[in-house]
Parts: C-alpha cells; structure tokens; sequence
C-alpha cells in the first residue's frame, strides 16, 4: 500500500513541541510496515511565531497548511503575551488558522479506559464504559459573530451569538454520520429555553433527522447536559452542540478519562484536516518531560482515520495506547497521589518514555495483524 502524506506540523508553545514529537514518532512506525512517506514540515505558531516574526500566524505557515494534506498542531498560548491585543495574542493565530483552513466540525472522543478509571475524579461505577463523542460546531456562534468589542471607556463589552440554518445542517450531518458508525444515538445539547440561537438550532436538527431514521435523537438543555456527563456519562454516544457550549463540555469529559492529557481531537469538513490534543500549553509543566503524550498520539490516530484513509491503523494505534495503560505505564498526571499503594505498581514514564511505549506497543499489533495475513 502507497501512502504519501504531507502533514505540516505546529509544535507551538509551552508542551506543545514535547508532545508533537511523540506524535510524529509513533506515525514514523508505519514506514516499516507500508510503503509511507509521511514528510513532516514544522512551521511556528502562536507564541513562537511571535517571538520570530511578531505575528500569531505567519503567512509562510498558513500557506504551507494550506497546501499540506494534514495539519497537526501541539498547543499555542503563553503568559508572556497576555498583555497583547486579542488580535495579536497566540490564540488569534489558531482562530485565523481555523477560519482558514474550514473545518467546521470539531471531534473530541473522551472514553473510560478501565486501567486508568481510577485517575478520574468521579467513581468508577459511572464512568466504566463510558465513550462520548463530542461534536462542536466550530466556526460560529459567539467566538466568530460580529459585531463583537468594548463600548465607549471600556465600560461594557458585547459578543454576538449567530447561526444560519446551513452552518447548522452541515455539523449536524457529521455527527449523524459518525453515530451511524458507533451506538446510533445524537443528543443535541442547546439552550432553547432563553436563546433565539438554540431554538433554530433545535429546529434545525430536527429537520436534519429526519434523513437519519435509523439514528435516535434526543435533546437536552446545556446545564443539564453538564449534569448529566458527571453523573451518567454512559448515557451518551454524540453529542452535538454549538461552539462554546462544545468548549466547555469537551473539556469537562476530560473527568471521564481522568486528566486532559487523555483528549485529542480532530477538526474536519473544511479543505485541509486539523488535529490537535485538547490539554493546550500547560506553560507550568513545559521543558519538564512530564506532560502526557496520549492525547497528541490520540489526535494521531484519528489523522489516520480521517486524514490518511487508514481505519484499521487508527484502530491499532488507539488499542496500543490501551495495551501501554493496561501494563501500567503512566505519566504523573495519571498516579494519583493519595493512592500510593496502587502507584507503587505502576511505572512513572516521562512523555518521551510514554511515546516509545506506544510505539512498541503499535509496532507488536501490526506485526501480529502482519504475521496473520502472512500465513
């Protein structure tokens, strides 16, 4: 099989370039099995880009993630520069780079793996099996509406939260298509009851269900819904949600996994695909090599699955993460302090070491997966 990809990499700020590198190392593995030229070209970002050109998003580095097939980014944002205007702060250069390249619909899976359930602050009765699939609307609503800014003095501020019945259906589509793959249940999370926004937003995916009469429906207020993912996570497959409702859900699931290290994401729908772990630059821990590796080699795996066409690879690689957590390897996000009779069993990896565990770990299942056919 001939595989040829250019995947533009964005190490960015704080952990950022620790965890990319644990990513691209695991991707590496494929070249021994597949005819692969994965070329991997690193550009700046966010923080570093500041530092060497004064400018969040370089034109050289939206150009070349605009002609690359894939476009893999570590973190972006530092302490250093909260002084900027938002217009030139590093997170105004993922926005650009967002708006850009398309993609609309934003993918953050968050599942229970049982070797670390108790890493999670929540008991290991609600969030054993769980698996949530998070899909947010990711070029609209209050992050990008206009007309946004400060009144006269800066004594008020306003954003604008608006949607169109096509940024709606198209999202909606995705997460409909995805849980036709999983456990065929869509709860769309909204506000109906106090925004003008929510209550088109329902309407509209009512609407879009009905193309989908194999795949349950159900709707549920943002509140509850945050509720709901601590005290019953197992109860969701997808969820589909607008832009700032998804932020914060999606980063509350991390409760289910035990730690944001755990999360990756992808971002899809526009003319180049966008993957990214959710922890951002966590600057505390930066240069240290103890930041969690998974969830850069996450979003790796599903680069492989929506980016590459490799479906059975990306399942290979998300099972390598759970054969590593599975022979205890862990990074000290997830040892848990109090428990020091459970952590004396288990090994404390630095992200470089969590990275080859993987890379061990994926190479064992391809070579059996290789082994089988060869017989």
């Amino acid at each position: 099989m001939r595989i040829k990809m250019k995947i533009t990499m964005l190490p960015g700020d704080g952990v950022g370039p620790e965890v990319c590198r644990e990513a691209v190392r695991v991707l590496k593995t494929l070249n021994h099995y597949y005819d692969c030229d994965f070329q991997f070209d690193e550009k700046p970002i966010g923080g570093a880009a500041i530092r060497e050109h004064d400018n969040p998003l370089p034109d050289a580095t939206l150009q070349a993630c605009l002609k690359s097939d894939a476009v893999f980014l570590g973190a972006v944002g530092a302490p250093e520069f909260d002084h900027l205007s938002s217009q030139l702060r590093p997170e105004a250069g993922l926005l650009r780079l967002r708006t850009a390249l398309g993609g609309f619909a934003n993918l953050r899976p968050a599942i229970s793996y049982p070797a670390i359930a108790d890493c999670s602050p929540l008991r290991e009765s609600r969030v054993k099996g769980a698996d949530v699939l998070t899909v947010r609307e990711l070029l609209g609503g209050m992050y990008f509406s206009e007309p946004r800014g400060f009144g006269p003095e800066r004594e008020s501020a306003f954003n604008t939260m608006r949607y169109t019945i096509p940024e709606i259906e198209r999202v909606a589509r995705v997460a409909f298509d995805l849980a036709r793959t999983r456990r065929k249940i869509v709860t769309s999370v909204d506000k109906a009851n106090v925004l003008e926004t929510s209550q088109l937003w329902r309407n509209t995916v009512n609407a879009v269900a009905q193309e989908y009469p194999d795949v349950k429906l159900d709707h549920m207020y943002v509140d509850a819904c945050a509720m709901h993912l601590i005290t019953t996570p197992t109860r969701f497959d997808v969820l589909l949600t607008e832009n700032l409702f998804g932020d914060i859900l999606s980063d509350e699931s991390a409760a289910i996994t035990g730690s944001l290290g755990m999360l990756g994401s992808a971002t899809i729908g526009g003319k180049v695909n966008l993957y990214e772990p959710v922890h951002g630059s966590a600057p505390d821990i930066a240069g240290k090599g103890i930041a969690n590796p998974l969830g850069a080699i996450a979003s790796a795996a599903m680069l492989l699955r929506h980016s590459a066409d490799m479906p059975q690879e990306a399942d290979d690689l998300e099972e390598a993460i759970n054969d590593v957590l599975e022979a205890g390897h862990r990074t000290a996000d997830l040892i848990e302090p109090i428990k020091t009779a459970l952590a004396a069993k288990r090994h404390l990896a630095s992200t470089s070491e969590m990275g080859k565990q993987v890379e061990r770990a994926f190479a064992a299942r391809l070579d059996g997966r290789f082994a089988y056919h060869a017989v």
